[in-house]
């Protein structure tokens, strides 16, 4: 006969399996799309191309008196001959007409995401231009603007689940004062995977190389490694990041912005701060970002030209001295549209004010600084160049002195980070032989406790 059992006699170890199997079920769980893509994240490899380049942004709006791409154009001879690669132009959307600010709009109120704003030409004038570039050997990345839109954007209206509400189901600004835009809500993967959309749109139809990527660090880092993963598959992109956020380095960002040092270097000329600012800087980036993570440094970029002052507002005549800096550290460095005219006016934001483009008085100054910065492999970013040891003098409350080595090759930069003519000499005795001067080529020996003078704010680049 059959034995049959009972709920309370199955026999132990049957029951025992029964329970481990079940428990076994339970914990062995599929992971969730989002897992998966987390799985397929790698970490960011930059375009050979962006290791010893220099970033030009551009202000299309203020750049010509028509403002056009087609009168952009003209400049790109110009630009190539004084060594710049990578151009990044400001957003070229059509702009929201709803809560627009002054005559114009701001670049940043997106009305198309995959349009160009009629006032600066066509689709066809943009693809000309991005062809003229690369014909060159020049890169160009676009300026996305991912965290808000303007509020007639046709999203707003065919997939307001794309945006952030308040408590009456109202479409709100991301910050206060920003009130010609409306901000993103990146719980809805829709709105996620549209954005990303978006932006294969301008590399499939364009071939553009990449994009600066503002307020980044107001949207979700994981939209970010998503959307790089994602533009990779197309070609190697390169991304910037307007934030100062390691873990952006991780999976999406070639490089982010080096906004502290630029206040530093604010706050030096002011005499808010001292040069050990900039020893605390460099010693705190060093730990907090990685090795191969780009920094962007500068003296200048739209918005600190339109909202804080042109570089002579802020720096007076330490503007080259800085300039000097920016581009001999470990960076990338940028020159902001009318540098090169010593531009000394702030750029109006949201209306019409064409750059006064003169005789281009620092061509030649930013022409040299970029030629050493591709020849000399001591000034590769990231890993790639040489590590930036300071340098002791005697008179390191005034004086600034470091150099960059790499194999054979070697930057010096001594620099008089003051109002006063200073006298000094170089204690360091590995600084000797014979260097070049970077701006007058005149040849120039060196040895250990070497008397110099420099001029206030004034400098010495030298290299071998």
């Amino acid at each position: 006969m059959k034995k049959i059992f009972t709920h309370c006699q199955f026999p132990f170890p049957l029951l025992f399996w029964i329970i481990f199997s079940l428990s076994a079920c339970q914990t062995q769980t599929k992971p969730t799309p989002e897992e998966n893509k987390t799985h397929l994240l790698k970490p960011v490899i930059h375009p050979p191309w962006s290791n010893n380049a220099v970033i030009y942004e551009v202000n299309l709006r203020q750049y010509s008196p028509g403002g056009t791409i087609k009168a952009f154009e003209e400049h790109l001879p110009r630009l190539k001959k004084m060594g710049i690669d990578i151009l990044w132009l400001m957003p070229v959307f059509p702009i929201g007409q709803k809560n627009r600010k002054g005559s114009l709009g701001s670049y940043y109120s997106v009305k198309d995401y995959t349009a160009i704003n009629p006032e600066l030409g066509t689709m066809e004038d943009f693809e000309s231009l991005v062809k003229k570039i690369h014909e060159l050997n020049m890169y160009v990345i676009l300026d996305w603007v991912a965290n808000h839109s303007a509020w007639d954007n046709k999203w707003a209206v065919e997939h307001p689940e794309f945006y952030t509400k308040d408590s009456l189901g109202n479409f709100v600004p991301p910050v206060a004062d920003w009130n010609d835009v409306i901000d993103f809500n990146y719980d809805n993967k829709g709105m996620n995977q549209s954005m990303i959309e978006a932006m294969k749109f301008w590399i499939t139809k364009t071939d553009i190389d990449g994009f600066r990527c503002d307020v980044a660090e107001m949207v979700p880092t994981e939209f970010w490694n998503e959307a790089r993963m994602e533009l990779d598959k197309l070609k190697s992109v390169f991304m910037l990041a307007e934030a100062e956020k390691p873990e952006h380095h991780q999976h999406a960002f070639d490089m982010s912005y080096g906004w502290e040092l630029h206040f530093i270097l604010n706050d030096i000329y002011s005499g808010k701060k001292s040069l050990s600012d900039l020893d605390s800087y460099f010693e705190k980036n060093n730990k907090t970002f990685p090795p191969d993570g780009f920094r962007m440094y500068f003296t200048s970029n739209h918005d600190e030209n339109s909202w804080k002052g042109s570089e002579y507002e802020r720096m007076g005549e330490a503007v080259k001295a800085f300039g000097v800096l920016v581009f001999t550290i470990n960076g990338m460095p940028l020159i902001y549209s009318g540098q090169e005219s010593a531009l000394n006016k702030r750029l109006s934001f949201f209306d019409k004010d064409t750059i006064d483009w003169k005789d281009f008085p620092l061509e030649k100054f930013y022409t040299a600084l970029c030629s050493l910065k591709k020849t000399n492999k001591a000034l590769q970013s990231g890993i790639g160049g040489g590590e930036t040891n300071k340098l002791k003098t005697s008179n390191d409350n005034a004086i600034y002195a470091f150099n960059r080595k790499n194999e054979n090759s070697q930057v010096l930069v001594i620099l008089n980070l003051s109002a006063k003519e200073q006298s000094f000499s170089l204690v360091d005795s590995a600084i000797n032989g014979e260097f070049k001067e970077v701006f007058s080529n005149k040849k120039i020996s060196l040895e250990k406790n070497q008397k110099f003078k420099l001029k206030p704010w004034d400098f010495l680049v030298l290299e071998r």
